[in-house]
């Protein structure tokens, strides 16, 4: 349903909600309907005992002593009489509980209830009927009762508050118990995500109730297998590169006894070229290393001596920005990472611009070129490794299609990202992110 909110933390505490609210209106109305049904039933057999006992008295008085001794009987809430009813009585429903309360106290006895109206829209007064044993009639006035049996509601302001105290505590302790419900289910989503960037993080903690230490012994055993998969895969890239360059070096010295000079140049350049895919191959085994502890980095001075480097080389690099703090991360890897992504910019767009920005959480390095850019499809294809553009497959231009690959590895290994866009004016844009250094690492 569209309705629901999407998260699983949000859904049960609306479930719950919406649950328990619902419990507590119904408790609060069966209670306090209750509570007055019994109070009422009280009050009404407490008046209907006294009416018994006075009728009790009254029965054993002579006929003129009754009025001189019937206000004697009189009380807070009844006022015995024996005049007739008035004429304007009304006779109130068998069922009425105090009538009910009065045939119980006095069995075999005539009794009827009525209401009277004394002044017009004035409220009405119980009177009882009850005829003594002599057949005198005896009218007792309730001036305390209301003929409508049931009392009046409490008044909303306290009910309001208490239902209101009830919402409010429930709502704390639901917020807990949801809380620590879905709080391993977020443990799982985040190293979940962490997982894709660094398959070498610690493992998850295996506590929580038995659903969740299963899910997370389960997660646990297939990262620890995905990272035997990897470290197995670049020590076969690793070993292949390594072993190649000995039969290429004898190819080499054997090359040089070829006499035709078109030949030997021919086959020297196709050595050149597996030589270069081999060295490649083993730097991108090695990006994927992680042993090598992070440190803090000056950005400036990095940036600076990249610039340098290319001056020296001939090629047109430009470099803006500031930081005030150090980065995170590892200086070899973070060197060749930025040094892949010059060379690919210079490569495709002659003239390389660094921007150096320092944000509250990170530092964002950008590496803009003025080339021809990219489709919007190869902008995250390009990064898979030996991946070409279909504009550089040939290796004197386009090179292994390795040097992408082992720079968003080298920077995923000290928590760090690269991604391309290209850009309005034209050229592509290389964005390079990485985390700033902690405030004891600057320190030392």
């Amino acid at each position: 349903m569209k309705l629901l909110p999407r998260s699983l933390f949000a859904r049960l505490m609306l479930i719950w909600l919406v649950g328990i609210a619902a419990v507590l209106t119904v408790s609060v109305l069966l209670f306090v309907g209750e509570r007055d049904r019994v109070g009422r039933d009280a009050l009404f057999e407490g008046i209907a005992q006294e009416i018994a006992a006075a009728v009790d008295v009254l029965d054993r008085l002579a006929p003129d002593e009754r009025a001189r001794w019937i206000d004697e009987f009189g009380r807070r809430r009844l006022r015995p009489s024996l005049r007739p009813l008035p004429d304007e009585a009304r006779n109130l429903p068998d069922d009425h509980p105090l009538l009910v309360a009065l045939r119980q106290a006095l069995p075999g006895r005539a009794v009827t209830l009525h209401a009277f109206h004394r002044h017009e829209g004035g409220h009405a007064i119980l009177l009882a009927a009850i005829t003594l044993g002599d057949g005198t009639p005896l009218t007792v006035r309730l001036p305390g009762v209301a003929p409508v049996p049931h009392p009046p509601p409490p008044p909303p302001g306290r009910l309001l508050a208490a239902l209101s105290a009830l919402v409010v505590g429930i709502t704390l302790l639901t917020w807990l118990a949801v809380r620590l419900a879905t709080r391993p289910l977020s443990r799982m989503a985040a190293a979940a995500r962490a997982l894709g960037e660094d398959p070498d993080r610690a493992p998850m903690e295996t506590r929580g109730p038995t659903e969740v230490a299963q899910a997370a012994a389960a997660f646990n055993q297939m990262q620890q297998r995905i990272r035997e998969h990897v470290s197995e895969r670049t020590r076969i890239l690793a070993a292949i590169s390594h072993d190649l360059q000995t039969p290429i070096t004898r190819l080499r010295l054997r090359a040089e006894m070829v006499d035709d000079d078109t030949l030997r140049g021919r086959i020297q350049s196709d050595l050149d070229a597996m030589q270069a895919l081999v060295k490649e191959g083993l730097a991108y085994a090695r990006s994927m290393d992680t042993d090598t502890p992070a440190q803090p980095i000056d950005l400036n001075g990095l940036l600076a001596a990249l610039h340098d480097d290319a001056a020296d080389l001939g090629w047109s690099v430009s470099v803006e920005g500031h930081a005030a703090s150090p980065s995170l991360g590892r200086p070899t890897a973070l060197r060749r990472a930025l040094w892949n992504l010059i060379e690919n910019g210079v490569k495709f767009g002659e003239r390389v611009e660094l921007s150096l920005t320092e944000y509250p959480d990170r530092h964002e390095i950008r590496v803009r070129d003025h080339g021809p850019g990219l489709d919007a499809a190869e902008l995250e294809k390009v990064f898979e490794p030996f991946y070409r553009t279909e504009a550089s497959r040939n290796r004197e231009t386009g090179g292994t299609g390795l040097g992408l690959a082992i720079a968003r590895n080298l920077l995923r290994t000290q928590r760090g990202e690269v991604a391309l866009r290209n850009l309005p004016g034209g050229g592509l844009e290389a964005r390079v992110t990485l985390p700033r250094a902690p405030t004891h690492a600057r320190r030392a």
